[in-house]
């Protein structure tokens, strides 16, 4: 880095460096002093944009970002009261992403909503939607199905093995994984051969 230029930080804020490469600090700012632009509910606004997210997610990134607890709160209340923050909302969306789109497992999916902020209660109503087996069945073999014919050229113990591992990673349970490939190799192999 040059001295003496201005750089950009990890959230794209321009900080001026000194001839050590230090941030120069502006005479009387300390650098805990340093308070985020615009209000708490504008940057929520703004991180609303983008994607549908939790309330703690956004609490997670408001306070972060530098925002006064007290501001952070009454900027999520706010959003609440207006329907812009659900989190029973946003936790079906995730469900109907991961399970529907992705073809995910429920352990994946539950997953996907712990690390996306959702409290136990919220995420096991949302789960309740593919708690049935058969379902989870289903989704376990047409993601194997949709992805065997892409391994036409591999032997078969190691189309196996990646179909399985796929699944697993997917969040299916490891018995499920095994049978759900199997069958879609063994689909895969009597439609080769009439």
């Amino acid at each position: 880095m040059e001295p003496g230029r201005n750089h950009h930080d990890e959230a794209g804020r321009s900080v001026e460096r000194g001839g050590n490469g230090r941030p120069r600090r502006r005479p009387g700012s300390a650098p805990s002093e340093r308070k985020p632009r615009g209000t708490a509910r504008d940057r929520a606004l703004n991180l609303l944009s983008f994607r549908d997210r939790s309330r703690r997610e956004l609490e997670q990134r408001l306070l972060r970002a530098g925002f006064e607890p007290d501001d952070v709160l009454e900027a999520l209340e706010a959003l609440e009261r207006v329907g812009l923050v659900d989190d029973e909302r946003f936790a079906r969306a995730v469900v109907e992403q991961e399970a529907g789109r992705r073809l995910s497992g429920r352990r994946a999916v539950a997953a996907a909503l712990a690390s996306k902020g959702v409290s136990r209660e919220v995420a096991g109503a949302a789960l309740a939607e593919i708690d049935d087996p058969e379902s989870e069945r289903r989704r376990a073999e047409e993601l194997a199905r949709s992805r065997v014919r892409r391994m036409g050229a591999l032997a078969p113990e190691v189309a196996y093995r990646r179909l399985a591992g796929l699944l697993a990673r997917r969040g299916f349970s490891p018995a499920l994984c095994h049978e759900s490939a199997r069958r879609a190799l063994d689909v895969e192999s009597n439609d080769d051969h009439p």
